[in-house]
C-alpha cells in the first residue's frame, strides 16, 4: 500500500488501540497497516492465526510500533470472549473495532446449500454482531468510549442477486450500525460503515470472479478504474480518528459512483448460462473460495 498517500499526520492515532477482524489479508490488512503507521496499537485476528501473526510481524518491520496477530474464529462466541480477554489484558481496553471479517461467493440461490448459507451468515451476520456486542458490553461496563467501523457493500441499499447470503448479512450489519448508533451514541460509542466498491484482492477475485471475466472497471465504472488501497485506508482512518466524533450511524460508499451507475451488484450474471455456472462452481474451490453447494 502507498502509505505516503495517506492524508493524515503520522501521530493521528497515537494512543488508540484498534482491533481489525480478518486483518491478516486483503482490505483488513490495508486498514490495519494504515492505523499502525499513524501511531495506533493494532490487533489483527483471523481464523488462521499464523496468517495474522505473519501480517503483524511484517507490518511492524515496515512501520515499527505494536501489532499483534491472534487466532479467532468469530463464528464462536467463546473464541471472541477469549480474544477480547487477551487484548484487554495486554494493555487495557480497545478504543476501536473494525469489523472486516467476511466471506462470499457467487452462486444461483437455488444451488446454495444450508451449509453454504451458514458459511457466510455465521461470519458476516452473527460474527460481526457478536464481536460488536462483546466489545460494546465491555466499553459500557467500564465507561469507556469506543468507535466501530464495519465493512459492508452498496448491496445494503438494493440487494444483490447471485450473492444473496452476503447481501442479507451485510444489510443486517448496516441495520445494526444505524440501530446501535442511536442506542449507544449517548454513551460514548459511535458506529459507522463503509461500502467499498471494487478494490481487487486475491481472495475477492477468487470468490466473486471465478470465471475471470466479471470485473471490468474501465468499462463499467464512471471513473474508469478500480479503487486504490490508500483511498479506502484514508476513509477508514477518518472514521476512526479524532475530528469525526459527530459522524454516527452512517454508511459511506467508496466506489467511484458505481452504485449510481449500475447498482454495483451482480445483476448482470442473469445472462450466464448453465455452463457458465458450472464453470464458476468448479473454479471457486480451485481459486480458494468456499463451494456454493457444499453439503
Amino acid at each position: 500500500m502507498q502509505l505516503d498517500r495517506l492524508v493524515f499526520k503520522p501521530s493521528l492515532l497515537r494512543g488508540q488501540r484498534v482491533l481489525v477482524t480478518g486483518g491478516g489479508t486483503g482490505l483488513g490488512r490495508v486498514m490495519a497497516e494504515a492505523c499502525l503507521s499513524l501511531g495506533a496499537e493494532v490487533y489483527v485476528c483471523g481464523r488462521r492465526g499464523e496468517v495474522a501473526q505473519e501480517a503483524a510481524r511484517e507490518m511492524m518491520e515496515a512501520h515499527g510500533g505494536k501489532a499483534v496477530g491472534l487466532a479467532c474464529d468469530i463464528r464462536q462466541p467463546e473464541a471472541i470472549a477469549a480474544l477480547l480477554d487477551a487484548i484487554w489484558a495486554d494493555g487495557g481496553p480497545l478504543t476501536s473495532l473494525v469489523n472486516n471479517a467476511a466471506g462470499n461467493f457467487v452462486a444461483r440461490t437455488e444451488d446454495i446449500s444450508v451449509r453454504g448459507f451458514d458459511a457466510i451468515s455465521n461470519i458476516v451476520f452473527r460474527g460481526t454482531f457478536q464481536v460488536t456486542q462483546q466489545c460494546g458490553k465491555r466499553w459500557l461496563a467500564q465507561g469507556c468510549p469506543g468507535t466501530v467501523v464495519s465493512i459492508v457493500t452498496s448491496w445494503v441499499w438494493n440487494g444483490c442477486a447471485f450473492a444473496v447470503p452476503s447481501a442479507m448479512s451485510k444489510a443486517g450489519v448496516a441495520t445494526m450500525t444505524q440501530s446501535l448508533a442511536v442506542e449507544w451514541g449517548g454513551r460514548g460509542i459511535r458506529l459507522n460503515a463503509i461500502a467499498p466498491g471494487l478494490f481487487p484482492t486475491e481472495g475477492m477475485l477468487a470468490r466473486l470472479d471465478p470465471n475471470g471475466n466479471t470485473y471490468d472497471p474501465a468499462g463499467t465504472n464512471p471513473m474508469k478504474r478500480a479503487g486504490q488501497m490508500h483511498e479506502l485506508a484514508n476513509l477508514a482512518v477518518f472514521l476512526l480518528g479524532p475530528g469525526s466524533e459527530f459522524l454516527n450511524g452512517q454508511t459511506i460508499a467508496i466506489d467511484g459512483a458505481q452504485y449510481q451507475a449500475s447498482g454495483g451488484n451482480f445483476a448482470h450474471l442473469a445472462g450466464w448460462t448453465d455452463a457458465d455456472w458450472q464453470q464458476a462452481q468448479a473454479a471457486i474451490p480451485r481459486r480458494g473460495g468456499p463451494q456454493a453447494t457444499a453439503a
